[in-house]
């Protein structure tokens, strides 16, 4: 559901821009339309992705060849390399990409190693590269951090080691003083600077295969690289980063190289979540795969998911997966649980004022969103959670109801705050010792005095199209995975369903705490859902026999091996 969101039909498709789109079917069209795509070039090459012609030099990207050459003379002189990758759903495939591709040109004097999201945080830091600088490593190569970690850089200098940085985070103030700095958001160098930090990754495999096979320092099996888009796909869809340009090629081919993928540990994974590979989808990979990946950081270590990933034993892949299955289930209880005791903290909602903050020093960082996102919609306010990470600072995350800017009120209450950042509809913070037990007073003030028009962030919806539950066939399925995968930058095609009638409304589950609506065409029956959100929390309460309007997506399940053409719903008017 959508709180206080506002609906508008999009505009129909100019009669004189109709030529662009040739004989492509009127909805698609619309869809095209809709998504900026409004000339024959531009939509034949986002109808038609191609890994061959689509997809930038690498050299392009500032210090590309510093790097690789770089690199190329710690693999002819045997130096220890070090691959440092964030510990989320981004850092890690991008470490195993790099990971891959040592392991291909057989060189084995390489290690990985990810901080701990608790006890290190984000990012490169002094205590590891020591580490690492013990360990005897020469070269440091970062994945999906680094730009902005100016003192562990010193530090590796300092130490003899150098470090290339490979990143896509904006470079905010100053830079590292790498070897190498490889970030398409450095300056203008690269035609497209959306990659996320896996992509970035492997554009620098790219080059290193060209350069060390032209050198024939190594020899690499043409096109094997694209094993490695399975990786790349995973993170540049988890990363929630455009999927436009090369991120829409990664994504398509990396979605295709997922459904035939010999990893074990995914295989394994797959068969126990009874997701069906060969079917693979965005969503699998948003609801299934990138939350037990990121279950390792956020519970123990992220090591867990790295050789979940990386590793080529069968009997290893499936001890891995067993136990970021388990660690995923402890997420959820812990969430719950965090959930659990804040409701009992607050008693009843008519002691809630206008924004809830709660915290609690053993309480991880890394959990405190997700308990957000639900007392956010239980209480129908903004939520402030916090708790102490392992180097014992108060950080924590927000999440937005009813159109209220977190941005907006964070500014507004800035003392209170260390840093914060995020966007409209969630953020996260962290906060001093001293000032965290004024924060509820301060965040409430600055709520009662802030203007509406500058707290408030309304969001308007476009609808993509009208249609009628009839028009819900293989023919509309054809056309919407014509546009897949979606995401950041293509949304999931958003549909209005007006003044359609259910004949049975009830929840589903082991805990009933998820909606189905039932409704009758002439093709037979429709199944609209929606997940985590009861009846009576949506904002119009369906009733059977009762005419309503329905917002939502198409989209066809394969949950249990069950083909299901349903309705995913996002509001009810």
């Amino acid at each position: 559901m959508v709180p206080k969101a506002m609906y508008r039909l999009s505009d129909a498709v100019p009669e004189d821009s109709k030529g662009h789109y040739g004989d492509i079917e009127p909805l698609l069209a619309q869809l095209l339309w809709n998504r900026g795509l409004r000339d024959r070039e531009t939509v034949e090459k986002f109808l038609t992705p191609d890994y061959d012609t689509q997809l930038h030099d690498p050299f392009l990207l500032t210090d590309m060849q510093k790097a690789v050459e770089r690199i190329l003379s710690a693999i002819q002189h045997n130096e220890h390399i070090v691959i440092y990758s964030d510990y989320d759903c981004d850092g890690i495939p991008g470490g195993v990409v790099l990971h891959d591709f040592f392991k291909a040109i057989d060189y084995e004097n390489f290690s990985n190693y990810i901080p701990h999201r608790h006890y290190e945080g984000f990012g490169l830091n002094s205590e590891a590269v020591e580490k690492c600088s013990t360990d005897g490593a020469k070269l440091i190569i970062t994945v999906d951090c680094g730009t902005g970690d100016v003192e562990a850089v010193a530090k590796a200098n300092e130490l003899g080691i150098d470090v290339i940085v490979t990143d896509h985070h904006e470079p905010n103030g100053t830079v590292a003083d790498a070897y190498a700095l490889i970030n398409p958001k450095r300056d203008d160098a690269y035609p497209f600077t959306g990659l996320c930090g896996a992509g970035v990754a492997y554009k620098l495999v790219q080059a290193l295969i060209a350069e060390g096979t032209k050198q024939e320092i190594f020899t690499f099996s043409e096109g094997k690289e694209k094993w490695f888009l399975d990786m790349v796909g995973l993170a540049t869809i988890a990363d929630m980063v455009p999927l436009v340009g090369e991120n829409r090629v990664f994504a398509h081919f990396g979605l295709t190289v997922l459904r035939k993928s010999r990893r074990p540990g995914l295989q394994k994974l797959f068969r126990k979540t009874r997701t069906n590979q060969s079917k693979l989808t965005e969503d699998d990979l948003g609801f299934t795969l990138a939350p037990r990946i990121n279950a390792a950081s956020r519970m123990d270590t992220p090591e867990d998911a790295f050789n979940m990933l990386s590793t080529q034993d069968e009997g290893a892949a499936g001890a891995h997966v067993d136990h970021l299955e388990k660690l995923n289930n402890e997420r959820k209880g812990m969430v719950a649980a965090m959930a659990k005791e804040i409701k009992k903290r607050i008693g009843g909602t008519e002691d809630v004022g206008s924004v809830i903050v709660m915290g609690n020093p053993d309480w991880r960082p890394s959990l405190v969103g997700l308990a957000a996102n639900t007392l956010a919609e239980t209480y129908k306010r903004p939520v402030f959670l916090w708790g102490r990470d392992g180097k014992g600072v108060i950080k924590g995350s927000c999440r937005s109801y009813g159109g209220v800017s977190l941005i907006a009120l964070m500014e507004a209450a800035k003392e209170s705050f260390i840093e914060y950042g995020g966007h409209h509809g969630a953020g996260g913070f962290s906060v001093d010792n001293e000032k965290v037990h004024h924060l509820l007073e301060h965040l409430q003030s600055a709520y009662a005095a802030s203007p509406e028009d500058v707290l408030k962030h309304t969001d308007e919806q476009a609808v993509d199209a009208e249609l009628s539950l009839a028009d819900i066939d293989s023919t509309l399925l054809r056309t919407l995975s014509t546009l897949a995968p979606y995401g950041e930058g293509n949304a999931k095609p958003l549909f209005r369903f007006s003044d359609v009638v259910p004949t049975k409304v009830e929840t589903f589950g082991k805990t009933k705490n998820h909606t189905r609506l039932v409704f009758d065409t002439d093709g037979g029956s429709i199944e609209a859902i929606s997940f985590f959100v009861t009846p009576e929390n949506l904002r119009t309460i369906p009733e059977e026999g009762k005419k309503l309007t329905l917002i939502g997506h198409v989209e066809e399940s394969y949950f249990m091996g069950r083909p299901q053409t349903r309705v995913r719903i996002v509001d009810i008017v």
